[in-house]
């Protein structure tokens, strides 16, 4: 099994704002030996290490933890892809192998950011570096997204926690609409992450997410789903044990042959894991 999505990081209030009172307990480091025993546990052979600021610091420390620690298979980092400085460090980062992707919090820009010029130039280059890029979105942007990634066919994207959906609201429209319209891109992966942070953290369960996990499934197929943890952000709803558990409670319907794609042949595939 490999764990698609999860996040390391030295905390700091100023540059981890978003972790807000209700998610207090996230306020500390969070490092590989926190995760070490919990993916063991778990029977999670190797994990993406996902960025969670947006600077070259944190995408060179994330590397260099790759470097020291063996299951780390790949790195999704940042770099300023619409600055006129993106293709030379794109230069520089891709000669790394520990670095499969790239992305920006794009949930966090005002409306009309994925359409850019400057930053859809940068996706361009990353197109020919051969790298992914992660799409981190809510629900609202989901049709930006879409009209990007129609602009970029070559591109190998992969949508980070369903774009959030109101799973806390019972909400699965205009969601499942947008969903079916963006897997029509083949070159669009999914993440089953991220799903317990949007439903209600205290009273989720399975088959409370039952509808969202059979609306990717029916959309991107296992071919195209990849599990992931999105630890230690999930840890404000379940432990990494937990979630592991209920997605494998949530595909329970797919084959050995199915669930091993969602399980790690997807990832393997989507971000070119040696």
């Amino acid at each position: 099994m490999i764990d698609a999505h999860q996040h390391f990081w030295h905390y700091d209030a100023a540059e981890h704002g978003w972790i807000d009172d209700k998610m207090a307990s996230l306020r500390r480091n969070f490092l590989p030996s926190d995760l070490s025993s919990e993916i063991t546990q778990a029977g999670v052979a190797g994990v993406i290490s996902v960025q969670a600021r947006q600077t070259l610091e944190e995408t060179n420390w994330l590397l260099d933890l790759a470097a020291e620690n063996s299951f780390i298979r790949g790195v999704v980092g940042w770099a300023p892809i619409a600055e006129g400085s993106f293709a030379k460090l794109l230069e520089e980062l891709a000669g790394n192998p520990q670095l499969v992707g790239l992305r920006h919090v794009v949930q966090a820009e005002p409306d009309g950011f994925l359409a850019g010029a400057a930053f859809n130039e940068g996706i361009g280059r990353l197109t020919r570096s051969g790298l992914a890029y992660d799409i981190l979105i809510v629900e609202r942007q989901l049709p930006e997204a879409i009209e990007f990634v129609e602009r970029h066919p070559n591109q190998t994207f992969v949508l980070d926690h369903l774009a959030k959906p109101r799973i806390a609201e019972a909400q699965l429209e205009p969601w499942a609409k947008h969903i079916t319209e963006l897997a029509k891109r083949e070159n669009v992966y999914c993440k089953l992450s991220g799903m317990v942070t949007e439903a209600d953290w205290h009273r989720w369960t399975p088959s409370s997410l039952q509808p969202y996990v059979d609306a990717v499934l029916e959309e991107f197929a296992p071919r195209r789903l990849m599990f992931g943890s999105d630890w230690p952000v999930c840890t404000v709803a379940a432990t990494y044990n937990q979630w592991t558990s209920a997605v494998g409670e949530l595909l329970a319907q797919l084959s050995s042959e199915e669930r091993e794609r969602v399980f790690g042949g997807t990832v393997v595939e989507a971000y070119g894991l040696k």
